[in-house]
């Protein structure tokens, strides 16, 4: 772990703006560079995931989920999504074969941590490719509903922060989070709204883009809401496998999963909303057609 001989607030404040600076870089240049930075956060991501499960006893295959995620990467990459089925299915049963010729115990969860390994710290981070390039023929790209996104997930852990350190007083999830507040959470809620909110207002006025204020409240509470989950279902393994860091890569952070844990559940949640909703034109007549064809 590297020290930059500050305190741990300045830390963690210097380690954030610093690596919150190369991954917008990389999502407004998109392509390689969006690429690159989604390779190297899903191999350390990855590795971290396999050592908080080996303090478990479990012994899922780092091999396998690298396998699994590069094959992944080039599908995404290259808007395949029709091979995702067989790619998922080719690596599930390559998980299979891993355990019957490697035959370590245990073996039920050595696979299932194996299976999980490939869609938590695989597929749902990829998604972030999806939410980039898509388009339609009000908007160009995804990258203001990418940035809407980071921002209201940043401002999420902020309000929680600074909400629940000063008015928290009832415990959000007292098992798995002792430190988490309701108050802090309801705080979280509100800046990340504002926040969506005020993005999409700058993508307005400068931009020229409109976006229903109703779109960008959407978002905000979607990230906000799914930020907070992502963050409980890492502390849930980290407290199940009696871990406190996934690791020690990012100084005032831990590792990596502990910084992007609030993202991975996002990141394909914002994807579908906004592929249903926002850019498919035509939802509101399909929707009405599905609930018709209920009677």
């Amino acid at each position: 772990m590297f020290d930059f001989g500050m305190n741990k607030n300045a830390t963690r404040m210097l380690t954030g703006f610093i690596m919150g600076t190369v991954v917008m870089l990389c999502i407004m240049f998109n392509g390689l560079a969006l690429l690159g930075l989604l390779i190297f956060m899903l191999a350390v991501g990855s590795k971290e995931y396999v050592k908080i499960l080996n303090h478990k006893g479990f012994y899922p295959s780092l091999k396998v989920i690298y396998f699994t995620e590069a094959i992944l990467t080039a599908v995404v990459y290259f808007n395949r999504v029709d091979l995702v089925a067989i790619t998922l299915t080719i690596c599930a049963m390559c998980s299979l074969m891993w355990v019957l010729f490697v035959g370590r115990q245990p073996y039920i969860a050595n696979v299932a941590t194996t299976l999980f390994g490939m869609v938590y710290c695989g597929w749902f981070p990829l998604h972030l490719i999806f939410l980039r390039n898509l388009s339609c023929e009000r908007y160009d790209n995804g990258l203001g509903f990418v940035v809407m996104m980071f921002t209201a997930i940043l401002l999420t852990d902020v309000g929680c922060y600074y909400v629940g350190s000063k008015w928290g007083k009832h415990k959000l999830a007292p098992i798995v989070s002792p430190n988490k507040t309701i108050e802090g959470s309801i705080g979280g809620v509100i800046a990340a709204i504002v926040g969506a909110s005020l993005v999409g207002l700058y993508i307005d006025k400068l931009l020229h883009i409109s976006i229903q204020w109703y779109i960008t409240i959407s978002i905000g509470l979607i990230s906000t809401v799914f930020a907070q989950i992502g963050d409980l279902c890492e502390s849930l393994i980290k407290r199940d496998a009696g871990v406190k860091d996934s690791g020690s890569s990012l100084p005032g952070h831990g590792g990596f999963l502990d910084r992007t844990d609030s993202f991975i559940l996002t990141i394909p949640i914002v994807y579908y909303f906004c592929k249903s909703f926002v850019f498919h034109t035509e939802w509101i007549p399909t929707l009405l057609k599905f609930v018709k064809g209920l009677f």
